[in-house]
């Protein structure tokens, strides 16, 4: 049951900006998307998964003590 839809559609249905889904796909962030001849296109079962780090394990590094 797999429907390829455009990257439009995919970012329209997660409420996100399509330049920020395009530049993930040309990362290499989705399984499912792939290029046919110059547009993107998306499997839309695919799940929209943010990789930032919100542990706060960043916090602060330029403050710490440096050896």
């Amino acid at each position: 049951n797999k429907m390829l839809i455009s990257l439009a559609e995919y970012a329209q249905m997660h409420g996100k900006e399509v330049s920020g889904i395009r530049r993930k796909c040309i990362n290499g962030g989705f399984k499912t998307a792939q290029k046919i001849g110059r547009n993107w296109v998306i499997d839309s079962e695919e799940p929209l998964v943010d990789q930032r780090v919100t542990s706060g394990k960043y916090r602060n590094w330029r403050k710490e003590k440096k050896e």
